[in-house]
């Protein structure tokens, strides 16, 4: 022992003159001086005993602190690594913290910066930490000094002394946390203004710190920091929401108060579990899972029946879903009245990111209630309609998934009434939709009952008949929910599955797009396989008369814009072969719709769907060889009327779809000579009139009808009326139309071919003069197609009188121009003479 102290008075001698040294103003000596007392010391072979350095220290410790304040740089930097080399070799550091500490307080814990370098700073808060490590308990004396430099290091500049007094706050708040208590609360706003650093790797340990500050601390703040703890859960960083749930989670388990906190806590750590983050989802929900468990056994006595009587799981649950436990289903129902109308608020929120949480919480908080949200139902519903709007579709995809958990937890009849009640009063989609995912979440028998009372809301005329394509895609998710879940059920009542046709071909009536037309047919399809019928036909067959009928009391006021008006239009082009076999039912809604007091408008329409039919007879209204039997109501109530003149551009239209129809039902075949006959008269007399009609279409038409008609029934017209006609038809070849000119000469042939066999050619010979007459006027015609065809229509007239007409070229021959024809024409009449005779 004697060696030892011999030893270190010789290390003191040694080191008296670079102590000394200390004191001068030369900076240059100051330095040497802290080098050689380096050397002498920790730099020195042999190493110092362990023994030899108390002594040292006890003589060289005051003047080391006294350097912490050097002008130098590197003289503070080297007195600061001499000291902590001393301190780690001794065995009880705490008996010279009387002299550090103050030291680090005044370098540290000063208002403003006193040590400009950072990273001595740095370097100073390594020196704490060490101190905190390795003096436990015996640092409680020191927590006011220790606050003091904390409050300070944790706002520092320098991102590297911040984490490092995180880190210090830690292990402070563990090693005393009876004296900490007292002290904490001073450090929750430096934390806060740290919270939001620019760096990642400081917000997570400052969200870190803030739980072992409240953990070990006052658990005041909690109010406080929430906020700022919500806040870090947008944050980018996983790590430092990770940091948010894990601290959030142990607040729950273990913090002293918890009880206080719950409605403020929950919300944080379920979050965690709509993280886009696997590892954050998989801790949150082991955390909840044990925040449950521990507050199950807390108040076993409370919850003692439930857990000795404990029910069934649901046998309708949401499928790969795993229930939360008793413990969390009880603390959500005592807190969701409280944590509800704000999460509601925060969905609707003007903060996209906000609004994208919440709807994310929301699935969790309704999964944890279960059925205890029935009384909350009118708030929840309310908020979600807002929220089904809003235009980020990750937020209504969530309360999509919400509302389905209505469906699963809330009795049919709760959510019905009020649904549907909003269905009802605002015609919105968003109510619509969350409806679907209602529908989609029920249990098939719960639902059964109800079918019928959602589908009559559904069909209600303001609902069912708008035009916003949004509205219509969500009245189809709400049938194809209806069909999903009631299966089978729903084909029973053959109420329901008329209403889903009629609801359907109602949308498809009004719809605006092809992809909600391709959804029709699919739900139609879908309709027909639960009816067990074999094809979409069949569907057709067994629905569109009631459909009709229920158009018995309209389809005398409907106008262009009557939803009943486009629904008929829609249904009988889509039901084809159908039609042929319910024309009792259909002709009578499309004669009140032609009549000449109807809208013009709606008229056209109905024209052109008549149209339409009558080009496709075979596959549409004459499916069944029926259609002849209603051929004539058609002309005579329906195209007849429409052909009288009126002034108007959109009289001259419907009278040119009339006559355009005429074509069309004279094409089809479907009008014969026998159907023809009892109107033959009224007829032609408004063809005739058609043919001088002001519009070139329709003068164009009505001669293709005449020429139709003269082949079909020119047998059985008056002879002295067809002899009348010849005026019309000489009238259409002057024209302005050469069109209609080659029309007309064919109208022409099929008119001679009407004149009976046995022709009384006295009798009508001045008819035939005057008609041989007005034909030759045109065979000088300009144009040598009409030429040629009025030749034809000549050789044709003149098999009735051929010397007549011979007479009449003769006599006018120096007249004409086409001496060619003339020539070719007496040529034929001739030869046709001598074969006469």
């Amino acid at each position: 022992m004697a060696a030892v102290d011999q030893n270190s008075n010789a290390v003191l001698q040694g080191l008296a003159r670079h102590v000394n040294t200390l004191g001068e103003d030369n900076k240059l000596a100051r330095r040497k001086a802290l080098e050689n007392i380096r050397k002498d010391t920790f730099s020195r072979k042999p190493p110092l005993d362990p023994t030899e350095i108390k002594p040292i220290l006890n003589e060289i410790l005051k003047p080391l602190l006294k350097e912490f304040s050097d002008p130098v740089e590197k003289c503070r930097e080297l007195s600061l690594d001499i000291l902590r080399s001393f301190l780690k070799s001794v065995e009880k550091p705490e008996e010279y913290l009387p002299y550090v500490i103050p030291v680090l307080v005044q370098r540290l814990g000063q208002p403003e910066i006193t040590e400009p370098s950072e990273e001595l700073r740095l370097i100073l808060v390594e020196f704490l930490k060490e101190i905190l490590e390795r003096s436990e308990k015996n640092i409680a004396i020191y927590v006011d000094d220790m606050i003091k430099i904390l409050q300070r290091t944790i706002i520092d500049p320098f991102a590297d002394v911040k984490k490092l007094a995180c880190q210090c706050t830690s292990i402070l708040a563990k090693a005393v946390p009876e004296h900490f208590h007292m002290q904490s609360e001073s450090l929750i706003k430096p934390l806060l203004q740290a919270i939001s650093h620019q760096h990642s790797k400081v917000r997570t340990i400052v969200v870190y710190t803030i739980g072992d500050v409240i953990q070990y601390g006052s658990n005041k703040p909690v109010d406080t920091v929430v906020s700022h703890l919500a806040q870090r859960l947008f944050d980018q960083t996983p790590a430092v929401r990770l940091a948010v749930i894990k601290v959030v989670g142990n607040w729950l388990l273990d913090l002293c108060d918890r009880y206080s906190f719950w409605n403020k806590l929950i919300p944080l750590l379920l979050t965690g579990l709509s993280d886009e983050q696997p590892s954050i989802k998989e801790t949150a929900d082991s955390l909840w899972h044990d925040v449950g468990l521990k507050f199950a056994n807390e108040n076993e006595d409370d919850l003692k029946d439930k857990m000795d009587f404990a029910k069934a799981d649901p046998k309708h649950y949401p499928p790969g879903v795993e229930r939360p436990n008793l413990g969390c289903r009880t603390l959500m129902m005592r807190h969701v009245s409280r944590i509800l109308p704000g999460l509601m608020r925060d969905v609707v929120d003007w903060v996209t990111e906000t609004r994208k949480k919440s709807a994310g919480l929301l699935y969790y908080l309704l999964l944890n209630c279960e059925e205890y949200i029935t009384q909350h139902m009118e708030l929840l519903t309310s908020g979600m309609y807002k929220a089904c709007a809003d235009e980020e579709q990750s937020v209504v995809k969530d309360i999509q998934r919400s509302a389905e958990l209505i469906g699963y937890f809330v009795e049919v009849e709760v959510w019905s009434k009020l649904i549907l009640k909003s269905v009802k009063s605002s015609q919105h989609f968003t109510s619509m939709m969350v409806l679907s995912s209602v529908i989609h979440g029920t249990a098939r028998d719960d639902l059964k009952p109800y079918i019928q009372t959602i589908l009559d809301t559904l069909t209600i005329p303001d609902v069912c008949q708008s035009v916003q394509v949004a509205v219509q895609v969500q009245l189809l998710s709400c049938l194809e929910s209806l069909l999903t879940v009631s299966s089978t059920d729903i084909a029973e009542s053959s109420e329901s599955t008329q209403s889903v046709f009629n609801l359907l071909h109602t949308i498809l009536a009004i719809q605006q797009g092809e992809l909600i037309k391709e959804k029709v047919f699919e739900l139609l399809d879908k309709l027909a396989t639960l009816e067990g019928l074999d094809n979409r036909k069949m569907l057709y067959k067994t629905h569109t008369k009631p459909l009709l009928d229920s158009f018995h009391d309209t389809y005398q006021v409907w106008t262009t814009h009557s939803v009943e008006r486009l629904v008929f239009d829609g249904l009988i082009l889509e039901a084809g072969p159908v039609v042929g076999d319910i024309l009792e039912d259909v002709m009578p809604i499309l004669t009140a719709n032609f009549h000449p007091d109807k809208d013009p408008e709606v008229r056209l329409k109905f024209f052109s769907l008549l149209s339409h039919l009558m080009m496709n007879c075979k596959d549409t209204v004459d499916s069944g060889d029926k259609f002849a039997d209603f051929a004539e109501i058609v002309v005579r109530d329906m195209i007849l009327p429409n052909c009288v003149w009126k002034a108007g551009r959109v009289a001259s239209a419907i009278r040119t779809t009339a006559v355009s129809c005429a074509w069309a039902l004279l094409q089809s075949g479907v009008l014969t000579k026998e159907k023809l006959e009892p109107i033959l008269d009224n007829f032609i007399t408004q063809m005739l009139a058609s043919m001088d009609d002001d519009n070139k279409g329709t003068r164009l038409v009505a001669c293709r009808v005449m020429t139709r008609t003269f082949d079909l029934a020119g047998g059985s017209i008056n002879q002295d009326r067809l002899h009348n006609m010849y005026l019309e038809l000489l009238k259409r070849l002057d024209d302005s139309s050469d069109e209609i000119r080659l029309m007309v000469s064919k109208t022409f042939l099929a008119y001679l071919d009407s004149f009976e066999q046995a022709y009384d050619v006295q009798l009508y010979r001045a008819h035939l003069e005057a008609m041989f007459k007005g034909l030759l006027v045109h065979l000088d015609d300009p144009d040598e197609k009409i030429q040629e065809a009025i030749l034809g229509v000549l050789k044709k007239a003149g098999g009735l009188l051929p010397g007549m007409l011979i007479q009449e070229v003769e006599t006018t021959k120096h007249k004409h121009r086409s001496k060619k024809y003339c020539e070719e024409l007496v040529g034929y009449l001739q030869k046709l003479s001598t074969q006469s005779s």
